[in-house]
């Protein structure tokens, strides 16, 4: 059982562009989970399939076991989204907006929209500003809106598309309180951007895009382990470090000699290794050990290794 599932997924445009490249996603019932890729890499495109907004060359796609986008009409009232950027009037209140935003919802119950709609603007934090104008929001405000949009009837999942773009450090926290709150009342949640902080502090699976093709997918401590472990060993004798280690068949030992007050260092990739081995054959050899450190890749570091960019890494 799945939230969202594709199988060979592809959009190429009329100008011959292939834009996303048979990908294969498995999203989990319940889960945050991070889309992820440089800009240009097929997020948005593939979240217009999957919402029925596009149609896609080949493969296909489902929502909630529902087939799209020919379920469309059975399946989206289960489904909220956010695609590139809310829209709304700018000289009606927020609480307007969401109304007219249900009323074109033919299968919401009028006789609770009201309700519903103080109860979504409660959710994310703008009752109080129920009554100001859209054009006074501010760009936080805004996307929160949105979201609450989203929010107007109970939804199995919530698809967000860059909900954090543009906004500053502290709107950008609001936007991610608010994802672990909708994720802790149980719904699932597809976010997809380009923001470092906002896999490592919400998401629990990620799915990494880069040119059209999903490069990665899996829970967070998966792909943690994808990169490879390093050990380093401060000596004043990094040449015999580096043989032991080698010995011990860690992979890419390597000796690097000290620069002025600098302390000589050997390392390598740890593999299947303990560290208290390493260090014990170390001591064993004869060998000075002044420091001794194991240190993993950063998300970073994963990141541009999968899709051969950098990421934005700010919060």
């Amino acid at each position: 059982m799945t939230a969202i599932s594709t199988s060979g997924l592809t959009k190429r445009f009329r100008g011959g562009q292939l834009a996303v490249d048979h990908i294969d996603l498995a999203v989990p019932h319940g889960c945050v989970y991070g889309f992820l890729g440089p800009n240009g890499s097929g997020k948005t495109t593939t979240i217009r399939m999957l919402l029925g907004l596009a149609f896609p060359t080949s493969g296909s796609a489902a929502l909630l076991d529902v087939p799209m986008p020919g379920g469309a009409t059975t399946v989206l009232h289960r489904v909220g989204s956010l695609v590139e950027g809310p829209a709304f009037y700018p000289f009606l209140t927020g609480s307007d907006n969401l109304a007219r935003y249900d009323a074109a919802d033919s299968t919401a119950d009028r006789a609770t929209a009201r309700a519903r709609i103080e109860a979504a603007l409660d959710q994310v934090g703008l009752l109080a500003a129920a009554k100001k104008r859209y054009r006074n929001y501010s760009l936080g405000m805004k996307q929160r809106l949105a979201i609450a949009a989203g929010l107007l009837r109970p939804r199995e999942l919530i698809i967000l598309d860059e909900p954090t773009n543009g906004l500053d450090p502290q709107g950008t926290r609001e936007v991610r309180a608010l994802i672990r709150q909708i994720a802790a009342d149980g719904t699932t949640v597809f976010v997809s951007s380009h923001l470092l902080a906002e896999v490592e502090q919400v998401c629990t699976h990620v799915g990494v895009m880069r040119t059209g093709r999903l490069v990665f997918q899996g829970s967070l401590p998966e792909l943690r382990r994808t990169g490879a472990v390093r050990v380093t060993v401060q000596t004043a004798d990094p040449e015999a470090a580096a043989k032991v280690l080698t010995g011990l068949g860690l992979a890419d030992a390597q000796a690097t000699e000290a620069r002025a007050h600098a302390q000589a260092e050997a390392s390598a990739v740890l593999g299947d290794t303990s560290p208290e081995q390493v260090c014990a054959e170390l001591v064993h050899a004869g060998i000075g050990v002044r420091g001794f450190a194991v240190t993993s890749p950063s998300l970073e570091d994963l990141f541009v290794g999968l899709t051969g960019e950098g990421f934005d890494v700010s919060a």
